[in-house]
């Protein structure tokens, strides 16, 4: 049994035939897309079964968002396993960090953030444990950028090429307003995030016991109007979204379906002008691929 199945108690199906997706539902998916007004849509899927993908714009790069707080998390859990850091070690919780651009210092804004509770410890410490939660189930800005500031964004980025997320581009924490204007921003590919969750699903992006943690944290994810919302009952569903007001909202996710089914899907979606209609496009999308014929 594959280590996922272990860790929800599922048997994964052996994959016999070599399956595609089916042209038609290609076909939905640009109609579904071409429907809604945006800039852009990203969109690809990875079967985990027979390692088939399908990719719709997949490599067309978009401002990541706290879909950046991925690599951070995979560099995290690399860096316990090579004992350069424990879960339980705790770091200064402080809101002022240095902008890449010039090192002038930039505070990062409550009133921004998706989560507050970690604003009531500024001035004291809390570990490293409490900070990856909030980073990825609740998308923590304040706790990601104490994070990056322990690991090192350019070793995060570095990982992430090296486990084949080739144009991922992690340059920085968040909130950097300063870099944000020049144009020096986290970037990422549909492909380049179903990469990383393919190697945490596969117990490649780091030790398994590492990967069983990391999709722990991302079935514990807030935030479900995108891939889960598109999904059957009974299914399961690991993930990380993103998102910056009518620029970008992202989705990408491991799912796994009652049937057994498993794969990756990654929407990034920019320029939709109202939130619900985003949510609405990538939960479709992912109602789609869930109930797409194989041939």
């Amino acid at each position: 049994m594959h280590r996922l199945g272990a860790l929800l108690g599922l048997s994964l199906f052996a994959s016999g035939a070599h399956a595609q997706v089916s042209p038609a539902v290609r076909s939905r998916l640009e109609a579904r897309i071409h429907a809604t007004a945006a800039t852009g849509v990203g969109l690809y899927f990875r079967d985990l079964g027979t390692g088939d993908t399908l990719s719709i714009d997949g490599g067309r790069r978009f401002h990541a968002a706290s879909t950046m707080k991925l690599p951070v998390m995979i560099q995290l859990f690399r860096d316990r396993d090579g004992g350069r850091i424990s879960l339980d070690d705790s770091l200064l919780v402080h809101d002022t960090f240095p902008s890449i651009v010039d090192g002038s210092p930039f505070t990062v804004d409550k009133s921004d953030d998706s989560d507050s509770s970690l604003y009531e410890l500024v001035g004291r410490r809390t570990t490293v444990r409490h900070l990856l939660e909030l980073m990825e189930t609740v998308s923590s800005n304040l706790a990601t950028d104490v994070l990056i500031e322990r690991i090192g964004a350019d070793r995060a980025n570095a990982t992430a090429h090296a486990l084949g997320a080739d144009s991922i581009l992690v340059l920085r924490g968040v909130e950097d307003d300063k870099a944000y204007h020049a144009g020096r921003n986290n970037t990422t590919t549909a492909r380049d995030l179903a990469v990383l969750l393919t190697a945490i699903a596969q117990d490649r992006a780091a030790s398994p016991a590492a990967c069983d943690s990391m999709l722990a944290i991302l079935s514990r994810q807030h935030f479900t109007e995108g891939i889960p919302a598109g999904l059957p009952a009974g299914a399961k569903v690991f993930h990380k979204t993103g998102w910056i007001g009518s620029v970008v909202y992202h989705d990408a996710a491991i799912v796994e379906l009652p049937n057994h089914r498993r794969y990756v899907l990654v929407v990034l979606t920019g320029g939709i002008q109202k939130d619900e209609d985003a949510y609405r496009l990538v939960a479709d999308l992912s109602r789609i691929i869930a109930a797409g014929d194989l041939e």
